[in-house]
């Protein structure tokens, strides 16, 4: 089913995913306009875009998304709408209220905004951080959808994206303005990697202050199934066109889909090795100290952080959910994905590895650069 013709809005354009999937829009289909929204966007991004633009028309949107007013500007006239905008924070350095905020009541208002202005279509990018892991660290290997697992979760993060999960897939069927009816769906990809990937500049960065030795933070048999950003955005696209289908419209409305690829199970640490060892870095054979003596160190930072929190914020580089979520095997396919949206990695991990690698390597100089001058 092809999206050609329609108008749809990307929040977090200017983010690593979103980026990649206004990319992709541009390539694969002819649409009318795609509206790039985010708090900032700059000129470079639109100039980027030009040998791929085609007849598109694309439109910059530059706002709060807590504003509902302007976000039913945004949403006016448009048929679709890719909510990737949100505020990813694993360590706990963002205020409650700021990520609430953002993560919740922003994608509460922009479904509110879609129901009033009439939007068919709404795809929502979770993560497969809403699933877990637990505090216990219990394992899930290829789990899938109907995985029954005790996902008592700890990071803000996490608990904002399943509370505007759960409220995008509540929204599926809800009458529009116009007597229509609003398609909803969700994506949980796996940690996601790529050109552009934030995460993996910071490991980089720590490890060149190492003298190029990347830290080992998770074991080796916390084995996990990152994925690449250019197969999420492929899913993103897949699950647009299946929301338009009316024979699919039903199938997938309201549901929730795991994405990953073909990328090599293997532990975060291990993965960031695999990437980096190209350019030279080694990895610690083991971790820096026994695993249950860091759940200590980090329990003991931690009750000393919660004691100076009335008079200073302090952020620690890690604490015992980020541990456990980078020592526990957790991994899912993406089957439902491809039988119900239509999804194949366009990618295989040859390439995705190729891909990053190269851009890692364009990144290196730079970095070098930074860490000395500081």
């Amino acid at each position: 089913m092809s999206l050609k013709g329609d108008v749809c809005v990307v929040t977090g354009a200017c983010g690593f995913l979103g980026k990649r999937l206004v990319r992709l829009l541009l390539e694969e289909e002819n649409m009318a306009e795609i509206r790039l929204m985010d708090q900032q966007i700059q000129p470079q991004l639109l100039h980027s875009l030009e040998d791929c633009r085609g007849d598109t028309k694309l439109s910059v949107f530059e706002g709060d998304i807590r504003d509902g007013d302007f976000l039913k500007k945004v949403c006016r006239g448009a048929s679709i709408v890719f909510h990737i905008a949100s505020i990813i924070d694993v360590n706990d350095s963002v205020e409650y209220s700021e990520i609430y905020g953002v993560n919740v009541k922003g994608t509460q208002l922009l479904l509110e905004a879609c129901i009033q202005e009439n939007v068919v279509s709404f795809i929502y990018t979770s993560t497969v951080e809403v699933m877990g892991p637990n505090l216990k660290g219990e394992p899930i290997v290829n789990g899938n959808e109907d995985t029954v697992y005790d996902s008592s979760l700890k990071f803000n993060y996490s608990k904002t994206k399943r509370e505007a999960e759960q409220r995008t897939l509540q929204a599926h069927s809800e009458v529009l303005q116009n007597g229509g009816r609003l398609a909803t769906c969700t994506l949980r990809p796996m940690y996601i990697y790529g050109e552009g990937c934030r995460f993996l500049l910071g490991h980089m960065g720590d490890a060149i202050r190492n003298k190029d030795v990347l830290y080992r933070m998770s074991l080796p048999e916390a084995r996990v199934n990152p994925v690449y950003v250019g197969n999420v955005a492929m899913a993103h696209l897949q699950a647009a066109r299946s929301l338009k289908d009316p024979q699919k419209r039903n199938v997938v409305g309201g549901k929730f889909y795991f994405i990953s690829d073909d990328t090599p199970h293997v532990s975060y640490s291990d993965f960031n090795h695999v990437v980096m060892s190209p350019l030279g870095f080694i990895i610690q054979e083991k971790l820096m100290v026994p695993l249950r003596l860091f759940y200590v160190v980090c329990f003991l930072l931690e009750v000393l952080c919660m004691i100076l929190r009335p008079f200073v914020r302090i952020t620690l580089p890690l604490n015992r959910q980020l541990l456990t979520m980078l020592n526990t095997p957790f991994s899912f396919s993406y089957q439902k994905a491809q039988r119900d949206l239509g999804y194949i990695p366009r990618y295989t991990w040859q390439e995705a590895r190729k891909h990053t690698i190269e851009w890692l390597a364009s990144q290196l100089p730079k970095e070098r650069e930074r860490i000395r001058a500081k």
